[in-house]
């Protein structure tokens, strides 16, 4: 049943047809429900007449560089990984335009858990059943980092080593073009950061996103799919890792990464606990965590502060959270940056 919204948001009738001759097993009519979640491509379940299910990924709509929103990338990486990580099985793609106005992929519909905010947490898992989550999203992100980039056809970026170098340049140059206000906390851990890049010992697949609630997570904790891979790039595994630690909240946490994280409710371990496995199970050297854990402080707090700015400055619409919230976020992630830096200083 393709409705009038779905239309708008770029799925005709013609993706019945193409759907039905291309995913083994589908039975139409079909019934299309939006999801929510991603970062920014358009993403439907699927329901066939006998209630199989399937998930199609398409770009947003409007125009936006090529590079941007790359469902068809994110099918190769999908398929390139998932003989060493859990992600979804990739069943079809449709590199036509004609079909939807777009290319689209369709996946696997896994029926697992999305914890992503404290009360679901405590909906759907007891204390106890908290406690494997942690190790088993290091697992998986170890795993990740072990594949090899050239198998993804990525290999040619395998000898870059200025992963760091470059992310600090692009949003230090990003703040300084949007920030609306000082931040001295911001400036310091920066100089510090630009002052102690470490060696990259190593070029690995980085997720770019790796987070609780960007993985699908089965009742006994276990990592059913890792999702949304659109910032994934080649560079220093110990990035996706300081962003991990940053993102995974504890609950006495004064300021988090994210607004309402999902593991600030007790049962989960801790960052000490979770970085501890990541080293027990990768061979790299611990040593440069505590820069990559200030750098990640900061990047978020780059990110908060232009997000204040823009909605400080009414170029947001509405929001269920006030600019001065934002603001409150971005100065207290940037005080945790700078502490963390004022270790390498």
């Amino acid at each position: 049943m393709v409705t009038e919204e779905f239309e708008t948001l770029g799925l005709t009738t013609a993706v019945d047809g193409w759907l039905a001759e291309h995913v083994p097993g589908l039975v139409l009519p079909l019934e299309y429900r939006r999801l929510t979640g991603g970062r920014s491509n358009l993403t439907f379940l699927l329901t066939d007449a006998t209630g199989d299910r399937w998930v199609l990924r398409r770009p947003p709509l409007g125009d936006h560089p090529a590079t941007a929103h790359d469902v068809l990338r994110e099918a190769r990486l999908l398929r390139g990984v998932a003989a060493d990580v859990p992600v979804p099985t990739v069943l079809a793609v449709c590199s036509d335009p004609a079909v939807t106005g777009a290319p689209f992929v369709v996946l696997e519909y896994l029926d697992g858990l999305v914890l992503a905010d404290p009360r679901g947490v405590e909906a759907a898992l007891g204390v106890a059943e908290r406690a494997p989550i942690g190790p088993a999203l290091i697992d998986a992100l170890a795993a990740l980092h072990r594949v090899d980039p050239a198998r993804l056809g990525l290999g040619a970026l395998a000898g870059r080593r200025d992963h760091i170098a470059r992310q600090l340049r692009r949003w230090h140059e990003n703040w300084q073009r949007t920030g609306t206000r000082p931040l001295p906390a911001l400036e310091r851990a920066h100089t510090a950061l630009l002052a102690h890049i470490p060696d990259q010992d190593r070029t690995a697949i980085v997720h770019g996103d790796f987070r609780l609630d960007n993985c699908l997570i089965a009742a006994d904790g276990s990592v059913q799919g890792i999702l949304d891979w659109e910032l994934t790039t080649v560079g220093d595994p110990l990035v996706d890792l300081g962003q991990f630690l940053v993102y995974w909240a504890e609950p006495e946490d004064e300021y988090t990464a994210l607004f309402a994280p999902p593991t600030s409710v007790p049962g989960f371990s801790t960052r000490a606990q979770l970085q501890e496995r990541y080293f027990a199970v990768s061979d790299l050297d611990p040593r440069p965590l505590d820069y990559h854990l200030a750098f990640n402080w900061w990047k978020t707090a780059c990110i908060l502060e232009n997000v204040y700015g823009r909605m400080a400055g009414g170029a947001m619409g509405a929001s269920d959270r006030t600019p001065a919230s934002f603001g409150e976020q971005a100065a207290g992630l940037a005080e945790a940056a700078d502490r963390q830096a004022s270790l390498l200083r």
